[in-house]
């Protein structure tokens, strides 16, 4: 690719990213990046240059740079891509607090003109052009949190001696509903995508004590709300010998190291680019309230909603449930009718399953769920006959019900759902960076 604009750069000067520059002040360096925008104002020119790690304002004097190089302002369009090299200096006022005085200036690509502009775009264009949208500093900022809450689980559960296990992606039998599986040919039988790596992850806590899994799963669900994906990525620990309570006790310190490292690291980021009110996110802190499903159905009752008992809990039910904690709430003890087929039975109350929800505030619905699973290797085999699953399929999984059972429990974590909680945002899919919607399998 043709390169213009090289005079005045200096092949010394070392190359730093925009988020070390705090550690150059007074130092001649080179940004590699693009330009993300850029005003002037006669004999001073000022280009936005962004690397991934930040912006920085580069400063273009007329009577500081030869003609030629001045000039390229003319040329360079937004999100060409450039380097450019400079005396970094504090400038409270610049994004990022630094800028560049700049002596050298190189063309890698002039872009063309580039589809999104500061003006308003519909949800359904920024959506067509996700691998452009997501180079916005919004974007951005969105996806930087994703990678730090995913950090923050593994380093959390990898601090607490929990081992990855990585579960498959194809797999011959449903987890939950078989009516929300991908089906797909696997030679010359049928597979299914996942719905969840937990059947395996319990194989797994029978050899490791207390594991995890983190990777994409499926669920086929024609849903088109805010809350759904038909791909997205979950985290599932675990555990042998643990109960709900001890469930519960894992869910709510690990969600509450998740939100105070974000809230450590992207605090002024959430408040300042996505305008998010993090006072509620720093009462995200243990114990969270438990709440028995009876309760919550009187609650939901009572607000003049008519949920009978038996049915699981709605996006509206877990919303106003939630209206009334400041802190995310355990929904705990569901009927069995409206569970999955392995949660075990309360032995004190057999109708309802020894599993929990978390809510999270703010109207942000369900972020967790688990609870205990069957043990009973007799319970677990009627369970399966009663939800229509054949037998032969769950072979694997009866046998560790065979060979050493005990006690043991885990959840699931939804990223996308705990991103778009932390983040504020109102729908899922600017949480992924290339969302699989009902109607959407593009770009």
């Amino acid at each position: 690719m043709a390169e213009t604009g090289a005079k005045g750069v200096a092949p010394s000067v070392p190359v730093v990213r925009i988020a070390h520059l705090n550690e150059h002040v007074g130092q001649e360096v080179e940004i590699q990046g693009w330009l993300y925008n850029k005003r002037s104002s006669g004999k001073i020119r000022f280009l936005e240059v962004r690397d991934g790690t930040g912006i920085v304002q580069a400063v273009m004097v007329r009577s500081e740079l030869p003609p030629e190089v001045f000039d390229l302002y003319d040329t360079v369009t937004q999100e060409s891509s450039l380097t450019v090299q400079g005396w970094v200096r504090q400038e409270s006022r610049a994004p990022g607090g630094y800028e560049l005085g700049l002596t050298g200036l190189r063309l890698i690509q002039v872009a063309e003109p580039y589809p999104i502009t500061p003006k308003e775009h519909g949800i359904e264009f920024l959506m067509d052009h996700r691998h452009l949208w997501l180079r916005s500093r919004r974007q951005q900022v969105i996806m930087r949190v994703r990678s730090e809450v995913v950090k923050a689980f593994r380093d959390w559960l990898d601090e607490h001696e929990f081992v990855l296990i990585d579960a498959p992606i194809l797999t011959p039998n449903a987890v939950e509903g078989t009516t929300t599986l991908f089906e797909t040919n696997y030679f010359d039988t049928k597979a299914y995508l996942s719905q969840s790596g937990q059947l395996y992850m319990e194989a797994a806590a029978m050899a490791f004590g207390k594991v995890y899994c983190f990777g994409p799963t499926f669920r086929a669900e024609k849903s088109k709300t805010r809350r759904h994906l038909t791909e997205f990525w979950m985290l599932e620990p675990e555990m042998a010998f643990a109960d709900l309570d001890e469930d519960m006790r894992v869910q709510e310190e690990l969600i509450s190291y998740v939100v105070a490292r974000v809230l450590e690291r992207f605090g002024s980021l959430l408040r300042d680019v996505l305008e998010r009110d993090t006072i509620p996110l720093e009462n995200v802190k243990p114990p969270f309230p438990r709440l028995a499903y009876d309760d919550a159905i009187k609650m939901v009752q009572a607000a003049g909603e008519p949920l009978p008992w038996g049915e699981d809990l709605g996006a509206p039910h877990e919303t106003l449930i939630a209206e009334h904690f400041d802190r995310p709430v355990f929904v705990h003890r569901y009927p069995v009718q409206a569970k999955a087929f392995y949660m075990k039975p309360d032995p004190e109350r057999p109708e309802v399953a020894l599993c929990a929800d978390l809510l999270a505030p703010e109207g942000y619905g369900e972020i967790t769920g688990g609870g205990q699973r069957i043990d009973d290797l007799q319970l677990l085999e009627e369970r399966l006959q009663q939800n229509g699953l054949p037998k032969e399929t769950y072979k694997w999984y009866l046998d560790l019900r065979r060979y050493g059972t005990v006690p043991h429990s885990g959840f699931g974590v939804g990223i996308e759902r705990t991103v778009a909680w932390i983040c504020g945002l109102p729908h899922v899919r600017e949480t992924i960076p290339f969302p699989r919607l009902l109607n959407r399998l593009y770009p």
